[in-house]
């Protein structure tokens, strides 16, 4: 299992088109990363679903909190066939998570900018955003983990984007899945009267 410092940031897109000129000038390019997800929002976990359209790849991830719980994820992943995709959604919903997914598609280009990667992402429900990770072996020291932060909050400086706080993650994951529980009751409950 690896451990994913990770960090996030959301922007106008003005400030999202000057962060690409930037990045194309002055870091390396790991191009586009389009991708559809499934996200299963567990009370102390995330589960995904991706099908990674643009390198038609995909994979089943489980990060061991949730955004807003700290920087650093136990992440475990494996691959899976992108044809198995909807088969494993269907897994999933059938375990019992189906309350708990949803479902989005992510518009991400990735960059590296000295030893963070960034991937600068565009989707319905966080807009114009970026993600700062540093990946380290699962038995890194807090000192380790302690410098991957250091490094990211490094770079965004440089960069001029200012990273949410953990309490800014907590609070618009809250709104975010306040809403999609919202919006998923009201469709149950037009579908009960048709």
């Amino acid at each position: 299992m690896a451990v994913e410092i990770e960090m996030r940031a959301r922007f106008t897109k003005e400030a999202h088109d000057q962060l690409i000129v930037r990045l194309e000038a002055d870091g390396e390019d790991l191009g586009r990363d389009d991708k559809h997800i499934y996200f299963y929002v567990l009370p102390d976990q995330l589960l995904k679903v991706t099908d990674n359209t643009a390198a038609g790849t995909a994979k089943i991830t489980l990060k061991g909190s949730r955004i807003g719980q700290g920087a650093a994820f136990a992440e475990s992943e494996f691959t899976i066939a992108p044809a198995d995709v909807p088969t494993a959604v269907k897994v999933f919903n059938a375990l019992g998570f189906e309350t708990a997914m949803h479902e989005a598609f992510n518009f991400r280009r990735n960059f590296r900018f000295g030893d963070v990667e960034i991937a600068v992402k565009w989707s319905e429900a966080w807009g114009y955003h970026a993600e700062f990770e540093v990946l380290l072996d699962d038995a890194a020291s807090d000192a380790a983990r302690d410098e991957a932060t250091a490094k990211i909050t490094d770079v965004a400086t440089e960069l001029g984007v200012a990273l949410m706080t953990e309490q800014e993650l907590a609070d618009f994951t809250a709104a975010f899945e306040a809403a999609e529980k919202e919006r998923m009751e009201h469709e149950q409950r037009k579908a009960r009267i048709r």
